[in-house]
């Protein structure tokens, strides 16, 4: 069932013992939410952790390094943050999969998975409803901030992307009150890149396609030659976002090969010109109607393939 962040609120008021769960591949977004929802929940004395993720990079895994749970410890309630749909459960958290108490999300792909669903599919990150949420409850602190603003940041793109709503800025400005360092976390997640970063950005280049007069842009890595350069998921963070930075691209497209015959695919787009949620959807992935993703089996030049078609038939049957 769907429930209100009031109603969540009152929810995780009342439990004691709290597993948080976060997404494959975490970004900002989960584990901000997570880290900023674990130290709400022991601000009101609550026993509190989140589910190590083996995916976490070290960009990110500061935030969780002292919140992590034991693997003694046996939760009476599990929650998930920034979670749309089972396919995103990391493979040590599927044992959690048919107990999740609550779920709270902002993806309008939803697939309502938990016993209750606290979604709002109109916030520029789930960090947004969870700042609502943790005020609801009283348990916004000043060390629940930095994460949480860590949550908001990426998802917006440093508040460059179209997601951005003055309410991301207004509750933004509730975080720097708290005394969050934004300089030094603006620098640490936008403003610093390793030197084999640019190395991947220079094959990236190297991998540009342009299709319709450069209106779709596509951009293309393998597994081989990540491991070229000795390049590790941090080093790909946000890569989705690369292609977008071309002048004219108005649809952009990021195919990542995960391991042979598994490719991610990542698109950003111009949701004025097409949906990228629904496009996604027709190959069983989800997410906004301006960023989302999916994951396909096959070779990349098939998931290429796949994607194009995808993105004309949902902009030929728009076009209707």
């Amino acid at each position: 069932m769907t429930v209100s962040v009031k109603e969540a609120a009152n929810y995780l008021s009342s439990q004691s013992d709290i597993l948080i769960l976060t997404h494959v591949r975490p970004d900002g977004d989960t584990i901000g939410c997570a880290a900023a929802l674990c130290h709400g929940l022991r601000f009101l004395g609550k026993t509190a952790y989140v589910l190590p993720n083996p995916q976490t990079t070290p960009l990110y895994a500061c935030y969780v390094e002292e919140l992590l749970a034991p693997a003694e410890y046996h939760p009476s309630c599990v929650v998930s943050v920034d979670m749309a749909a089972p396919s995103l459960f990391p493979e040590n958290a599927l044992p959690y999969l048919e107990r999740v108490d609550l779920a709270i999300d902002h993806h309008p792909s939803q697939t309502f998975f938990a016993a209750r669903t606290c979604l709002d599919a109109s916030r520029a990150a789930c960090g947004e409803l969870l700042y609502d949420l943790m005020c609801e409850m009283g348990a916004m602190t000043p060390e629940a901030a930095a994460p949480l603003y860590v949550a908001i940041a990426t998802d917006c793109g440093c508040f460059a992307y179209n997601n951005t709503t003055p309410n991301t800025h207004r509750i933004v400005a509730s975080l720097m009150e708290l005394g969050i360092p934004t300089a030094a976390l603006n620098k640490r997640h936008f403003k610093t890149k390793s030197f084999t970063r640019l190395k991947l950005e220079k094959l990236l280049i190297d991998s540009i396609e342009l299709h319709e007069n450069g209106i779709i842009g596509i951009i293309s890595i393998s597994q081989d030659m990540m491991d070229s350069i000795g390049a590790t998921e941090q080093d790909a963070d946000d890569m989705s976002a690369f292609i977008g930075q071309v002048e004219g691209v108005l649809i952009g497209a990021t195919i990542r090969e995960l391991q042979p015959g598994i490719c991610k695919l990542s698109l950003r787009t111009d949701p004025t010109i097409l949906n990228a949620s629904k496009t996604c959807a027709l190959l069983g992935g989800g997410g906004h109607a301006a960023a989302a993703g999916a994951t396909v089996e096959g070779s990349m030049e098939h998931a290429k393939n796949l994607l194009l078609s995808a993105i004309h038939q949902t902009r030929h049957e728009t076009a209707q």
